[in-house]
């Protein structure tokens, strides 16, 4: 069983990396850098993400993320919100500049994906991304009693 796990880590890395870059790549002359466009992403998954929650989603520090935010929210990409789950935390809301700009590029994305898949049976593809949702599942399920958009890690 261990020989079906090997290097599992390394290939997952290895090919978000691939994808990551050829969309990058393809995206360049949007003018957004790659942490926007992935903060970008992530509130499209997740409207609604405390700065704590997207620093763990983007796996940066908060302070990081705190000044990413900053400059989108600059540049109109994104609002801060209150969060009805805890007084002290603001949510980070996407702008309706946000949101179409993040519609124009599904087409760059479904590019890429289908470069990536090539050579791989459409049934078998289906059973990737039911396997690669469930791993991300199965290592990020918020504890009991949290609100949706925190982690344990974002709470402590």
């Amino acid at each position: 069983m261990k020989q079906d796990t090997d290097g599992l880590g390394l290939l997952l890395h290895d090919a978000a990396r691939a994808v990551r870059k050829r969309f990058e790549a393809r995206t360049s002359h949007l003018g957004l850098s790659t942490a926007q466009w992935r903060l970008l992403a992530q509130l499209s998954r997740e409207p609604r993400a405390t700065q704590a929650r997207l620093a763990d989603l983007l796996d940066i520090e908060p302070i990081s993320v705190s000044r990413l935010i900053d400059r989108m929210e600059q540049g109109g990409w994104v609002r801060r919100e209150a969060d009805p789950c805890d007084r002290r935390a603001r949510l980070v809301v996407p702008t309706q500049k946000t949101l179409d700009a993040y519609a124009g590029i599904a087409a760059i994305a479904d590019e890429v994906y289908a470069e990536a898949l090539q050579g791989i049976d459409p049934a078998r593809r289906a059973d990737l991304v039911t396997m690669l949702r469930t791993i991300a599942t199965n290592l990020d399920v918020p504890a009991r009693g949290e609100c949706p958009h925190q982690t344990s890690k974002a709470s402590r």
